[in-house]
């Protein structure tokens, strides 16, 4: 094994590209081989792709899982501290020691050929999973599906897609169709699919892909039902009715990414105890995750402090909707966000529930919108809207004006994951 950490490795296999995104499945497979298709010696294996709620889903579905005494192996992305948050064997984040040599092993398996960091490190996870005995493998998908890395399991127990909306259009498709049809090239032959709330167009498409493949549908609001009553969560399928507490994760939008690993957990035989730690268990941070410790919350003061990673407008609308159940304290926005995104459509739907934003660029990141752009879209949707340097110098001028104020660092997870590292 090298003396090389894995952050050395990784910065290497950056290099071994000139794209960040490329999106084809050839080098994967190229590479797979010569690693002997671990990808072929998983443990059963639930894929996951959609826009929204892939990550929550995967963490209710790996709670409900554990609850009922399964080992999990589970890979993510984007990490927000470590890269180490990607790969969790059988429920543990995988240790240094093993990441560096399982990169290692890829980048000289790889022999200096082509290839993007996304599919090499998922190599990697790949190999550190057929390596380590669990029950299931949960993999979410990058970006898309049909020709995203991590969709080169020939038969997985189960897919899921969680809501798909625009976003990417620029890797996959303008339209909501085209979208669709990206993320519903995870469906595999006669495997069943667990199908979130969709938009009419992306369903059509996505029960024309399933219709193709002979795959069995299980679809929000025809053969599954979630919603909240009287401060519980109802969830109802062909096999009867649960009730359940509300999610722990926040948010109207979890009761529908509940509802979907509960479909998930029900497809594969699991009983109502699983299902109740899908919703009770599960832990995802950065999605409307209330910090409570470290020195943010300290400079802070009386104010509340939240973070939230999302960045496009589905994320802009959930996050409004909590906003409004929220008990009404002046709400302030520390935004920063990549250019790549509709920042618009995100701020748009917030404008009704906050008192004003501040605008940040996100450190470290060459594609961050700069302050005065996110501070001139913020105006344009009618907020009030001011620069600041950085976070903290943010949230100071916010307590010193509303000293009990709500505060939202958002808009995107590179900005979520600097505000982990920084308040650990």
């Amino acid at each position: 094994m090298t003396s090389a950490s894995s952050d050395v490795i990784l910065e290497r296999m950056m290099a071994l590209h000139p794209k960040i995104i490329d999106l084809t499945l050839d080098r994967m497979l190229r590479l797979l081989e010569a690693l002997g298709n671990p990808q072929d010696k998983l443990p059963p294996v639930i894929h996951i792709a959609g826009t929204n709620g892939k990550g929550s889903t995967q963490a209710m579905i790996r709670a409900g899982l554990e609850a009922a005494g399964k080992t999990v192996h589970a890979y993510t992305s984007p990490h927000l501290a470590r890269f180490h948050e990607r790969i969790r064997l059988a429920g543990t984040l995988i240790t240094e020691e093993a990441l560096t040599e399982v990169l290692d092993e890829c980048y000289a398996a790889n022999g200096g050929e082509n290839i993007t960091y996304f599919e090499i490190t998922t190599c990697a996870a790949l190999l550190a999973f057929s390596r380590t005995p669990a029950d299931y493998t949960l993999l979410e998908v990058g970006l898309g599906g049909r020709l995203d890395a991590t969709n080169v399991v020939g038969a997985p127990v189960a897919t899921v897609i969680t809501p798909v909306d625009l976003d990417h259009q620029q890797y996959l498709g303008e339209t909501l169709a085209e979208i669709a049809d990206e993320k519903a090239g995870i469906i595999k032959r006669r495997v069943p699919c667990i199908v979130g709330p969709q938009q009419e167009a992306g369903l059509e498409v996505i029960e024309a892909v399933a219709a193709r493949n002979l795959a069995p549908l299980s679809i929000y609001g025809q053969q599954w039902h979630a919603h909240r009553e009287a401060g519980r969560m109802i969830y109802q399928d062909e096999q009867g009715l649960l009730d359940l507490p509300l999610p722990n994760l926040p948010g109207l939008h979890q009761v529908q990414n509940a509802g979907g690993a509960i479909a998930t957990l029900r497809a594969l035989g699991f009983d109502a105890a699983a299902c109740e730690g899908a919703v009770t268990q599960a832990q995802w941070p950065a999605r409307m995750q209330r910090l409570r410790h470290g020195p943010l919350v300290e400079a802070a003061g009386q104010s509340e402090l939240w973070l939230d990673g999302g960045h496009n407008p589905a994320a802009g609308h959930a996050i409004a909707a909590l906003l409004a159940e929220l008990p009404k304290v002046p709400t302030y926005l520390i935004c920063g966000m990549l250019n790549t995104k509709d920042i618009k459509g995100y701020l748009d739907p917030l404008a009704p529930h906050v008192a004003g934003l501040h605008a940040v660029s996100i450190p470290g990141e060459a594609a961050t919108l700069p302050a005065e752009t996110t501070a001139a879209a913020a105006h344009a949707v009618g907020m009030n809207a001011t620069q600041a340097l950085d976070v903290v110098s943010a949230l100071k001028e916010i307590v010193a004006q509303e000293p009990q104020a709500r505060v939202l660092i958002c808009g995107s997870l590179y900005l979520a994951g600097n505000i982990l590292r920084y308040n650990s």
